[in-house]
């Protein structure tokens, strides 16, 4: 049982780093699937996604000023964001100066602010001319690679505190093994690249998620399905990174020693754990009843509250200092996301109580966004109205400033937001 209500009172290194975290495409707009578009920069989608139905999204491009004042006012220490690949180099060869220019005027604004900066160069989205190229399914596609991070690296280095060359290159669900190992090469090509022009820490981001064995450890299927899952999709990428060996089913192993070390520290993205159900085709997303809940009038996938993902998942990389790159949760009633936060917070203590070097914490998302076709699931600690792209600072925003201010959480910050654990009344049918 979660029960904020009895948590102890916790805090954190005085140089731990607290922020926030967004995605161009969810958050800019102004892309699209479409080529001869001219409103828009010509950008591919992940899954096939057409970006038009993103629009503007949460319109940052135009609002990057006013984001950046939200970000201040919640005593933000670091901002995790990305630059859109095709907006720098729209035509093969061909970079848009105009397009760099507003970047750097980001990255300076933010810099000015005092709020340091972790920048992504690939966040699900690239030019439509490199997809049509065969994207990173093509390792001869290399020198396009090359071409962009040379391009942008010099440039807004002097702006950068740290580096996630590629976002989730173990993402299950868009990857075929083949391009799994082909972008173990790009990010370490990044890695290289981006050390020739500073020495700051960098890294490429980890989708994490615990498998479970739906029934249980006993339950051979699903235990040995499990276990497979997490290597396919977890472990391979670990081993690579501290060995230079990427082993995969089905695929003779690939020797890259440039690939060895290549991760300064671990980021780490994790939001839930999947329960794995060998006896279904569709085996990841089984939920338990007794701790299942309706977060959104239209289901997704952070319907559940499980601190102790957090927990193992730090004890399981503590080989080198963590950074939680995305953690957060979509709900519909504020006070759950005040929960979740402080329940995540508090196993993330507990962890470094025993021994993990985690060196900061980013909630994703600062702001409602394009989630991937839809608009639906809130993740943000701002509200955004998608028609007047009005912001609005939610309670949980405010929670999570306090924390911030106080460099740790204790029963009187709680007690201000949310005196009894909630209870989704609207969703409840």
């Amino acid at each position: 049982m979660i029960d904020i209500f009895q948590y102890k009172a916790i805090q954190f290194p005085d140089d731990f780093i607290w922020g926030s975290a967004t995605a161009a495409m969810q958050v800019e707009g102004g892309n699209s699937s479409n080529k001869d578009d001219p409103r828009f920069a010509p950008t591919h989608a992940l899954g096939g996604i057409p970006y038009i139905m993103a629009n503007k999204a949460s319109n940052s491009y135009e609002l990057y000023e006013e984001d950046i004042h939200l970000l201040k006012e919640l005593n933000q220490k670091m901002y995790r964001m990305s630059i859109e690949w095709s907006r720098i180099i729209p035509e093969e060869g061909v970079v848009n100066k105009k397009e760099v220019e507003h970047y750097i005027k980001v990255l300076t604004r933010l810099q000015e602010e005092g709020i340091q900066v972790c920048l992504t160069l690939h966040h699900f989205s690239h030019p439509v001319w490199f997809e049509e190229k065969g994207a990173f399914k093509d390792i001869s596609n290399m020198k396009s690679w090359e071409y962009f991070l040379h391009t942008i690296v010099p440039v807004v280095e002097p702006y950068v505190d740290f580096w996630i060359v590629i976002n989730e290159p173990n993402m299950p669900f868009e990857y075929e093994i083949e391009e799994r190992i082909n972008l173990m090469q790009y990010h370490a090509r990044g890695y290289h690249i981006i050390k020739e022009y500073c020495d700051k820490p960098v890294s490429s981001a980890l989708s994490y998620s615990i498998k479970q064995p739906m029934r249980g450890q006993f339950d051979y299927p699903d235990k040995i399905m499990a276990d497979y899952i997490d290597y396919i999709e977890n472990e391979f990428f670990a081993h690579a990174i501290r060995t230079g060996e990427i082993v995969v089913p089905f695929h003779d192993a690939v020797i890259i020693p440039e690939l060895k070390g290549t991760c300064d520290f671990w980021a780490l993205n994790t939001y839930i754990r999947q329960l794995i159900n060998s006896r279904k085709k569709i085996f990841r997303f089984d939920n338990y009843n007794a701790t299942h809940f309706k977060a959104l009038d239209k289901p997704f996938f952070t319907e559940e509250i499980t601190p102790e993902i957090m927990f193992q998942m730090l004890m399981r990389f503590n080989d080198k200092p963590i950074m939680i790159t995305e953690n957060g949760t979509a709900v519909t009633d504020d006070d759950i996301r005040i929960v979740y936060i402080a329940s995540m917070l508090t196993a993330m203590h507990q962890a470094m109580e025993m021994g993990v070097n985690l060196i900061g914490y980013l909630y994703f998302s600062l702001l409602d966004n394009w989630e991937w076709g839809t608009f639906h699931p809130t993740f943000g600690i701002v509200e955004v109205d998608f028609e007047t792209y009005e912001r609005k600072i939610r309670n949980s925003g405010y929670f999570y400033r306090d924390i911030i201010s106080n460099n740790g959480i204790n029963q009187t910050i709680i007690r201000k937001y949310i005196n009894q654990m909630p209870v989704n009344k609207d969703l409840i049918k």
